[in-house]
Parts: C-alpha cells; sequence; structure tokens
C-alpha cells in the first residue's frame, strides 16, 4: 500500500467522529455548522458576484452567457428528436448509477475515482456521499453534452455554452459547500468548529484586501522581494525607454558564442518566470550554456503607456531591443525568442522586417504562441461580439487600460477547480492559512496592458485571425508570414488551457522557412519552464509538419525530461563562434532585474479602482 493510501486509510470516518461527541459538543458544533453553511454560501455566491466570466451574469450578464443557453434551448425544442435523445442519455445515466450502486452493496468492487476533487475516502466509503458524488457525475455529464445535441449551432455559441456550462458545473460540485464536503466536515468537528471561524477570518481579510471585492489568495505573498529571493539572475540594464527595460546578464563562462539571445516574454506577466529560482531559472541554464542572454522587461500600462497601439510595442518593444542588443553585445545578428503574446508581436515584427530586407535576426524560437488563433480554445469566448463589448466597457471605466486585476481573474477561471475552487475549499472551508509558493506570487503579480493593444489583439487576432491570413498591418505594411524564412523552432505544451497545443501547432505550419515542432507534457508555464536537472515530465520531437498536430504526434518520438538539451542542439549551430566574454556595460540604468518589473498593480492606480 502507498503512503497516500496509508494515509487516507488512517482518517476517522464521519461516523465515527460524530460517535465520539457528548450531546453538548453536539449542540455547539450543529449551531456552528448551521451558521458555518450559511456563510459557506453566502461565499459561493460572493465569487460568484464578484469574481470571473460567471460573475457578469449578475451585472446583465455583459458575456451572453444567458443568450447561449437560450439559443441551445430554442434549438432543442424545435428539434424533439435531438431533445429526447438528450433525456434519454439523462435516463440512462441515472438508470446506470443505480445499477452500480446496487452491485457495489451487493460486494462488487468499485470504480477508480480519477477527478481529485473526491479523494476523501468518504467519497467511497459512506453510501450518503458516495450517492452525492455519482448523481452529480450523471448530471454533469448530461449537462455537458447539451449543446453537442444542437444542430446547426453558430460556433460561438455552441462554445460560450460549453465554456459557461462547464464553469457552472464546477460551481454546482458538492465538494464546494461545507454541508456536503466530507473533508471540510471532518476538520470542522476536529477542531471544534474552529476551521470554519479561521476560514470565515480569511475571507474577510481577502474581501478586506480588496476594497470589498472577494479576491482570493492563493499564497502568502510577504516572503518574496523580487530581486532578493526570486529574479536573482546577475546583470544590467542596458537600455531603457518608456515601454521596455533591456535586461543583458552577466556571463558564467569565459568565453561565449558571438551571437546573443534576446527573449520577449509576455507583457500580461513578468518576464521573470523565466528566473523564478536559482535552480530552475531558464536565464541561467542559457547563460552557462555560453550565451549572451537579454531579456525584455515590459512595462506595466499607466498614464504614460496606456494610449500605446500594437504599432507601439512593435517599433519601442521589438525594434528597440533589436538595436540595442546589437549595439551592447557588439554582434551584427542575434536569436530571438518570443512567449506567448510576445512570440505573436515577434511574429509580426519578422514579417516586417523580412519585407523591409532586414536580417538582424537570424532565428527565432517561439514558446507556447500562437500566431494562427483558429483553434485558439476558451479564450475565444471572450473575443466574439458580447465577450468584447464586455472589455471594452472595462477599459473604458479603467481610463483605457485593461485591468492586470481583471487579466488574472481570467486566467483563474479558465481554471477554476484549481485556481479557484482549491482555495475556497483550503481557505475558507479547512480554515488553512495560504503558504509561501514562488509560482503563485508571481502567477498574482499581473500588468496592466493598454486598451488599444489588448481590443487589437482581441480582434485581429483572435476574431479575424489576420496574422496567419496576411491580412494584418503593421507599421503601415501588411505583413504575411509567410516572408519570414529564418530557421524557426516553435514549442507547444500538451496540457496547455492558455495557448492549446492544436492552436501552437498550427502556427508551425504559417511561416515560409524550415520549422521545428516539439511538444512537451504539463501547461502552459511547467511546459515551458522545465529544468533538465529536474527530471521531470516528457517531450516528443521529430514528427512530420503535417495539417494537424494529432497526425504529428503520430510520427513523433517521446523522450523523457525536459526539451530544452533537444532546443539547445538546435539553437548552438546559430549562436556563431566563441569569443571572450565580457561583462555587461554600466548604463547607470541599474542592475537586474531593474525598476518596471517591481512596479505592481496597487501602485498604479485605474479610474475603476
Amino acid at each position: 500500500m502507498s503512503g497516500n493510501k496509508k494515509e487516507k486509510a488512517a482518517l476517522p470516518s464521519l461516523q465515527s467522529l460524530m460517535a465520539e461527541q457528548n450531546p453538548l459538543q453536539m449542540q455547539v458544533l450543529m449551531t456552528t455548522l448551521a451558521l458555518a453553511n450559511t456563510e459557506s454560501q453566502a461565499l459561493i455566491s460572493d465569487v460568484l458576484m464578484g469574481s470571473g466570466p460567471v460573475g457578469t451574469m449578475a451585472q446583465g450578464d455583459p458575456m451572453g452567457a444567458g443568450e447561449a443557453f437560450r439559443a441551445v434551448g430554442m434549438n432543442l425544442a424545435q428539434n424533439p428528436a435531438a431533445l429526447m435523445r438528450a433525456n434519454m442519455e439523462l435516463m440512462r445515466g441515472w438508470m446506470g448509477l443505480w445499477n452500480e450502486m446496487t452491485q457495489e452493496a451487493l460486494g462488487a468492487e468499485p470504480a477508480p475515482e480519477t477527478d481529485k476533487r473526491f479523494s476523501d475516502p468518504e467519497w467511497q466509503s459512506n453510501p450518503g456521499f458516495k450517492f452525492i458524488r455519482k448523481a452529480y457525475e450523471v448530471n454533469t455529464k448530461w449537462l455537458m453534452g447539451l449543446a453537442d445535441h444542437t444542430t446547426d449551432l453558430p460556433e460561438n455559441l455552441h462554445l460560450r455554452t460549453k465554456f459557461f456550462t462547464q464553469q457552472l458545473t464546477d460551481i454546482m460540485s458538492p465538494t464546494n459547500y461545507l454541508g456536503t464536503n466530507p473533508q471540510a466536515l471532518r476538520a470542522f468537528m476536529e477542531s471544534g468548529g474552529e476551521s470554519v471561524l479561521n476560514g470565515i477570518r480569511l475571507a474577510r481579510a481577502d474581501v478586506k484586501k480588496a476594497g470589498g471585492k472577494l479576491h482570493i489568495s492563493q499564497t502568502d505573498e510577504t516572503p518574496f522581494e523580487i530581486g532578493e529571493n526570486i529574479a536573482t539572475a546577475p546583470g544590467k540594464v542596458v537600455f531603457r525607454n518608456d515601454l521596455i527595460e533591456l535586461i543583458q546578464y552577466a556571463p558564467t563562462q569565459e568565453t561565449v558564442h558571438s551571437r546573443p539571445l534576446l527573449i520577449f516574454p509576455p507583457w500580461i506577466n513578468k518576464f521573470y518566470i523565466l528566473d523564478l529560482r536559482e535552480e530552475n531559472s531558464m536565464i541561467r541554464w542559457l547563460v552557462d550554456k555560453g550565451l549572451t542572454v537579454f531579456v525584455v522587461s515590459w512595462r506595466s500600462a499607466d498614464d504614460v503607456t496606456k494610449d500605446y497601439t500594437w504599432d507601439d510595442y512593435s517599433k519601442n518593444g521589438v525594434y528597440a531591443a533589436v538595436e540595442a542588443a546589437l549595439q551592447a553585445s557588439g554582434a551584427k545578428k542575434l536569436n530571438a525568442v518570443g512567449y506567448c503574446i510576445g512570440g505573436t508581436l515577434l511574429s509580426g515584427t519578422l514579417a516586417h522586417m523580412a519585407a523591409n530586407g532586414d536580417d538582424r535576426v537570424n532565428s527565432a524560437t517561439f514558446f507556447a504562441s500562437q500566431s494562427d488563433f483558429e483553434l485558439a480554445g476558451d479564450l475565444k469566448v471572450f473575443t466574439d461580439g458580447p465577450g468584447r463589448s464586455y472589455i471594452d466597457s472595462l477599459i473604458e471605466k479603467s481610463g483605457g487600460v485593461m485591468p492586470g486585476a481583471m487579466m488574472y481573474e481570467t486566467f483563474n477561471w479558465l481554471r477554476p477547480i484549481d485556481l479557484v475552487w482549491r482555495y475556497v475549499i483550503d481557505q475558507y472551508m479547512l480554515g488553512k492559512s495560504p503558504r509561501p509558493f514562488d509560482l503563485l506570487y508571481w502567477n498574482a503579480d499581473q500588468t496592466n496592458i493598454p486598451g488599444a493593444v489588448h481590443q487589437r489583439y482581441l480582434k485581429d487576432c483572435y476574431y479575424d485571425n489576420k496574422l496567419s491570413k496576411g491580412e494584418f498591418e503593421l507599421l503601415g505594411e501588411t505583413v504575411d508570414l509567410k516572408s519570414v524564412t529564418i530557421p524557426v523552432m516553435v514549442q507547444a505544451s500538451r496540457d496547455d488551457h492558455i495557448c492549446p497545443f492544436e492552436s501552437v501547432y498550427r502556427t508551425a505550419t504559417v511561416f515560409g522557412g524550415d520549422t521545428k515542432f516539439v511538444l512537451s507534457s504539463s501547461g502552459h508555464i511547467a511546459g515551458v519552464v522545465n529544468h533538465p536537472d529536474a527530471k521531470k515530465y516528457q517531450h516528443w520531437t521529430g514528427g512530420k509538419i503535417t495539417q494537424t498536430g494529432a497526425e504529428w504526434l503520430e510520427t513523433a518520438e517521446e523522450a523523457p525530461g525536459s526539451w530544452w538539451p533537444y532546443w539547445w542542439d538546435w539553437l548552438k549551430p546559430k549562436s556563431g563562434a566563441k569569443k571572450k566574454a565580457v561583462e555587461p556595460k554600466d548604463m547607470g540604468l541599474g542592475a537586474a532585474p531593474g525598476t518596471y518589473v517591481k512596479v505592481r498593480l496597487q501602485h498604479i492606480k485605474l479610474p475603476l479602482e
């Protein structure tokens, strides 16, 4: 038996805990339970009313969830055969549930539980909780399948319905409510009610910290300080304008490759995910390989940059960084990297450079980045008419800026089980104080975005997919990605919920030169930032570039561990001959990680706040 199974087996059952309570203890517990369950439901209501895309339904439904649900209802009402099939599926599900419960009561071995929300042994051993769980699963499967029974439903309404149905079914999970969460009930009884009282205090603290709105703390941020125990790779800021700081990192080898590497991270988050800790820092790993590494640190949008456009990001971001990195290194060419939206910006700018005979970028690597948005996943919910109108209203109320706090909530609600409800349960029901975790500190350290930049990204890239079609205008010209003929490597992560694997794979088909594709396991962050020393996950390489990622994967080879060594084998011969290493020049702009990265959302006041 594994340690985990031993631990579960050692947990006292709710029945045994109840039996140990004397009458006075039971009276106190039941009174506290009634109060706590009321508080728990109020917290759920606060989350729905004030957080994420589901909360928009309580604000006049600007995201069009109601429109999507009505469209499905009307479609099924006009198609009795489809409605009957849907209802028959529900009936079969309930008949299967009763049969399964009966067989297990007669001694049949229960099916293994794969949903981690129901890992508490009470969900298997207690008939009442087992029935609640299985009934939830039957109803969830039926609800999630309703939109699939419709005919001729527009794609955007189908996607919107599936997205909001998933949100609602996640909300209705019995684990989210104190009275139907055995783990929370056990903690409640074992602590004499203190777990719930502490949870209420934590919830009140979160509401107070967010100025009256429920903003769940995922981590204890107090131990972290940028430049002191995270983002600590040594270097200098060698260039600064109103939009970027360019950081050059100090060499760790006596000789370095002559051609530097310039990284454009996303401006939705901050760059130090690539330098979170010494043991997993991609920047340190690259420097140790003998590269001169430059990283762009984007300024969080404020009164100075709130009116910047996509053209400004190309001119004052990509073009300015390329020029400054070449001047600082003395090289004539460099290799570039674009991560997520930083890669989208880089790809369009590379097409503009190609159209104007600018060959200073020798090769490009794209981490979890999309230039073709046809299969961009759940984020497309925010890019059709109602979604963009809602975001336009947020930008207008915020003085022309897309607030970083709203971006943070949006990304959390793309994975609500892991990034919302988990913390509602752990903190507000179990009364556990959040623990320090550097990755979650980074995740909460969001940036504001100029409204015009964000609006163009959603409309021209996500909605109209102009970049992949050769219809995107940049700096006065229409750019074509097929004109980018430099060597390209595109990396995707198999479980990425922000830039889905198939969507990123399509990006590998849009360039005009030799393109390699590599797939890693895990998601948007861990799939990219996976140091080889960790010996985690796996990756796939060598597949034949065809129409779909699934077809590519059938011909690819799987290898254990990080994809970084594969990338280095590709990048090294493109990095030039060795030369004597030189320390970054002191330009009087300060040391790495610079000043822009230290500006937090609370330092920038917006009208909406």
